[in-house]
């Protein structure tokens, strides 16, 4: 027997919502491979920075974690399944993941680079969801531009002389 769900009627069509979804599930997997990049950072930076590293990745991989959540839940409300697998993440991300421990500069410039891409993989969503009128998630887009956009800047600052 299959599952029948009650119709959506909240203003977006059905193939908008559909657009709206493939993006939003492209930022969840940009957003949780930055996250694990940014834990293992957490856990495997070394160095004279440690303490503040540590203490900076942990800010912000906690941040990243608690993102995931408001995004998987826009796709749930949007009336599609989440995606939410290591080989769904893998497929959908932009974010390539890292091999091995790298050197402390060599984590925060990984960082930024998976910070920009993932504030690329919101921006381009916007015609998307501004031509369906949708505002949460809009609203949703602009938060995340903007903590992804100022985490990439302290995190350049770093690699400055």
């Amino acid at each position: 027997m299959s599952k029948k769900t009650a119709s959506i009627n909240i203003g977006i069509s059905d193939d908008d919502r559909a657009k709206i979804v493939r993006g939003l599930s492209a930022l969840l997997a940009d957003s949780y491979t930055l996250y694990l990049m940014t834990h293992n950072f957490h856990w495997n930076v070394t160095g004279p920075q440690f303490n503040s590293l540590h203490l900076m990745f942990m800010g912000q991989y906690t941040e990243q974690w608690n993102a995931l959540d408001i995004i998987a839940e826009r796709i749930r409300a949007l009336g599609h399944p989440a995606p939410g697998t290591y080989k769904e993440f893998v497929k959908l991300a932009s974010i390539k993941e890292v091999d091995g421990v790298p050197k402390t500069n060599d984590m925060i410039r990984h960082l930024v680079a998976a910070q920009e891409a993932t504030a690329r993989t919101a921006r381009k969503l916007f015609p998307v969801v501004e031509a369906a009128n949708d505002q949460p998630t809009a609203d949703l887009l602009t938060q995340r531009l903007e903590i992804h956009e100022k985490t990439a800047w302290m995190l350049r600052s770093l690699l400055e002389e």
